[in-house]
């Protein structure tokens, strides 16, 4: 297992096979851990049960091969089932403690927090990390809140002790103000897998992340 957390790489990439231009999950996999991508977390929400089990299967062969951290969003069943490093939870799911209690202590648990009540919940509720956002305006997850901005990632910074990850719109060309604000990991969907070239574009991307420092 690669129990990778947020902070201790740059980068976070989520699948979603409807942006991916038509690409194969593989095809998309690859192209990110080719350029060090080292926690990806599987996103998929209008696949059969039967074929996002196949999916996550493949996500940690891929993902072992490079020693990267594998994360399934939302199913906790998928990810007992195909031995992820993770898994990611919302404001809506089953809580931490009844989490924890399926997939037991070495597995990570991420919950998704959109204000200061959820991140100290989270925190104290024993999460491995939290995800911050959405700090722009996203349109990659249905029933998305309001974006949070900036305020909130520097709240997080002041205030959490525990890892985190920014999440939601960030793009090259914003990814500057979100790690000024504190951010040391950020997390992309469309901009990597939506790209004509996604080994190009997470290079321009952590270039830009990294200069704004």
């Amino acid at each position: 297992m690669s129990k990778i957390l947020p902070g201790e790489t740059d980068l976070y990439a989520l699948t979603d096979a409807r942006l991916s231009r038509g690409r194969s999950l593989r095809q998309v996999v690859e192209a990110l851990l080719d350029q060090d991508i080292r926690i990806i977390q599987y996103r998929e929400k209008h696949l059969p049960s039967r074929v996002m089990f196949e999916e996550c299967q493949l996500m940690r062969e891929l993902t072992t091969k490079h020693k990267a951290c594998f994360i399934v969003d939302d199913h906790v069943d998928l990810a007992i089932a195909s031995h992820a490093d993770g898994v990611h939870i919302g404001q809506d799911d089953l809580p931490i403690e009844a989490v924890r209690k399926l997939v037991g202590s070495n597995m990570l648990i991420g919950v998704s927090t959109h204000a200061p009540e959820q991140a100290l919940a989270a925190q104290k509720a024993g999460a491995d990390y939290i995800g911050v956002g959405p700090i722009f305006a996203t349109k990659t997850k249905e029933d998305v809140c309001a974006p949070v901005g900036l305020s909130y990632l520097e709240w997080v910074v002041a205030n959490i002790t525990i890892p985190f990850v920014a999440i939601g719109g960030i793009k090259e060309h914003n990814i500057a103000q979100v790690t000024r604000s504190g951010a040391k990991c950020c997390a992309l969907v469309s901009e990597f897998v939506g790209a004509d070239n996604i080994g190009e574009k997470v290079q321009r991307v952590r270039t830009a992340m990294h200069q704004s420092v």
